[in-house]
């Protein structure tokens, strides 16, 4: 598969491969161990997870993408001071010759990143634009061989894209290197989708699960580890709530049913958010910022129950997932946020996944380019769906069952609609119908107004956006208490004491869309994300209470930090105090969270 001329490879080639000069590898050092290769030895293998960070000393390696058929196209050729990343199972890297290299492991490549700043800034933006760059060519990834229509091919493509994962798509109908792969694995047609995984396994129409563990996206969890938090849920909150415990060194494991970002995640674009005139789309740098900070991740895993019983061991909390996999933790912050609202019409099930749907995306919207589309909702996430699909759809029917946008929508969203010309809002319409067969939507069916009047329009896609429901059906039977529409309780709304944000369950909190009485904005998710943190410390700090006359935890965990980060950074004790004093950047990350551990064993 060639690389196109246009490609972020070529356009921002000297960020994408940065040159480490030889002062810099010497700070750096301190944070991996050499190792030597061999001539023809891998240094990283598609498929594969790498060891980390491998900075080349010596001799030259090799780096090459590999097709569906196992062609591989040169990308570039690593010298002395150039770094293969942590997303290094996405290419192929060989030694041309003998090479010495430097390796930095995940957990000390973290400790870099804060200790080294400005470097760790050069080395991480050169990591996001490297898995920029292979999604672009899709190269390295699974291999989805199926019509493009098909509702299977579809929920896989959403999920890969969402998780910010490369992927092909080959349409048997017409591509010979899809039908040679289906004569190679003797694959029925009815069997199709079919994905080969990056290491030749073969998948048939596999579950998102089933996907995300061949590419090993999600690992075994430690049943004997114990979290100093859970989060359950990794849109706008969970994220925030991940990336500041992370960042002051607390042990975090996120797991999400789907993917990260939440409903933020499949919005077209959130131009609302403060700081960011031009819109902010995804949660990708959320994602790897969480990362940054040693957060662990489970996505896709679904949370199927919370353990009732509560205090049998002193600030444990139990997590059942779907694998049959258990957590533990100290503490739990509940960020499931919301789950999609149906419309209640018989046969909408029969056209979910593949004419109906519940975001937009560029892969749904190239799914319906120069067609009518039919979209239902008044609030801000159906503007921004409206205002993005008519700049790929013919038309756009925005079907409304109030009397005006103004009482439910942002006005900057209202005007922008307005000044469209292929979108035609419709007010007090409801949908009535949908025709259609073998799931494929034909026809849409809506009664206007006061009149009645019954209209039929030749509609192949439907997209709905009209609110959602709490989801916290996980929680039933844990003594989280809910209320009445079944958001969860917090703080004084609860019938216990609790400190804010904390369910009627001891160091149990919920955050974001989920929470009775949350504002139902990003801006608001984050923040309570970065608050729950504060909360977290001071639940933490109750459970480890010392006696009076004893160093209090704080200054403990403050003079082991120190202590931690002075001997991984090579500065004296006292000029990390002073520093961490002056800036909370030293006494975050790796420092915090080897003096947790510490205090703890």
């Amino acid at each position: 598969m060639s690389v196109s001329t246009q490609s972020i490879l070529d356009s921002r080639r000297h960020q994408l491969f940065p040159i480490l000069e030889p002062a810099e590898i010497e700070r750096v050092r301190r944070f991996g161990t050499v190792r030597s290769y061999r001539a023809g030895e891998a240094l990283a293998k598609v498929g594969e997870i790498g060891p980390g960070l491998s900075i080349i000393l010596a001799g030259h390696v090799d780096v090459t993408l590999r097709d569906q058929t196992g062609r591989r196209t040169p990308i570039v050729s690593y010298g002395p001071g150039a770094f293969l990343g942590e997303l290094a199972q996405l290419v192929d890297a060989y030694a041309q010759g003998p090479v010495e290299a430097l390796i930095i492991l995940p957990e000390q490549l973290r400790a870099l990143l804060i200790a080294e700043a400005e470097l760790g800034e050069r080395i991480m933006r050169a990591l996001i634009l490297r898995r920029v760059a292979i999604l672009e060519t899709g190269a390295g990834g699974p291999v989805i061989i199926g019509r493009a229509e098909n509702g299977d091919v579809l929920r896989l493509q959403g999920f890969l894209r969402r998780n910010g994962h490369p992927y092909q798509r080959l349409d048997p109908a017409i591509d010979p290197d899809a039908k040679a792969l289906i004569e190679r694995f003797h694959v029925d047609p009815g069997q199709l989708p079919i994905v080969l995984c990056p290491d030749g396994q073969l998948l048939r129409n596999p579950s998102e699960n089933e996907l995300a563990r061949c590419l090993r996206l999600v690992r075994p969890i430690d049943p004997k580890r114990v979290y100093d938090v859970a989060v359950v849920g990794a849109g706008p909150a969970g994220l925030a709530a991940a990336v500041y415990a992370g960042s002051e060194g607390l042990s975090v494991l996120v797991l999400d049913c789907r993917a990260f970002g939440g409903q933020a995640g499949a919005s077209a674009r959130i131009e609302n958010y403060l700081g960011f005139p031009t819109g902010i789309t995804g949660m990708a740098r959320a994602y790897n910022q969480a990362q940054k900070f040693g957060v662990e991740t489970a996505i896709p895993d679904e949370v199927a129950g919370l353990d009732a019983a509560e205090d049998l061991v002193p600030q444990r909390i139990a997590l059942t997932l779907s694998s049959n996999e258990r957590v533990s933790a100290r503490c739990l912050v509940i960020a499931s946020g919301a789950r999609y609202r149906r419309l209640s019409i018989p046969n909408l099930e029969a056209f979910e996944g593949v004419s109906v749907h519940y975001w937009a995306s560029p892969l749904e919207a190239k799914l319906c380019a120069g067609q009518e589309v039919a979209l239902v909702g008044a609030g801000n996430s159906a503007g921004q769906a409206a205002v993005y699909l008519a700049s790929q759809a013919g038309k756009v029917w925005m079907l409304v069952r109030g009397d005006d946008l103004v009482a439910s929508m942002s006005r900057y969203l209202v005007d922008r609609i307005a000044g469209l010309p292929n979108v035609e809002v419709l007010t007090r319409t409801s949908v009535t119908g949908l025709e259609g067969h073998d799931g494929m939507l034909e026809t849409v069916c809506w009664r206007r107004g006061a009149s009645g009047e019954e209209v039929r329009r030749p509609v192949q896609h439907l997209f709905l956006f009209i609110g959602a429901e709490p989801n916290t059906d996980w929680l039933s039977g844990s003594g989280v208490a809910l209320d009445t529409k079944g958001f969860v309780l917090t703080g004084a709304d609860t019938t216990n004491k609790r400190r804010p944000l904390e369910t009627s369950r001891r160091g149990v909190f919920a955050i974001g869309d989920v929470r009775s009485g949350s504002t139902k904005r990003v801006a608001a998710a984050v923040g309570e994300g970065a608050q729950v943190v504060a909360t977290l410390h001071a639940c933490l700090a109750a459970a480890e209470r010392v006696p009076t006359g004893h160093i209090s935890l704080r200054t403990r965990l403050r003079r082991a930090s120190t202590w931690a980060f002075s001997a991984t950074s090579g500065c004296s004790p006292s000029e990390v105090g002073r520093n961490m004093d002056g800036h909370k950047t030293f006494r975050w990350g790796e420092c915090v969270h080897a003096a947790l551990r510490r205090q703890r064993s």
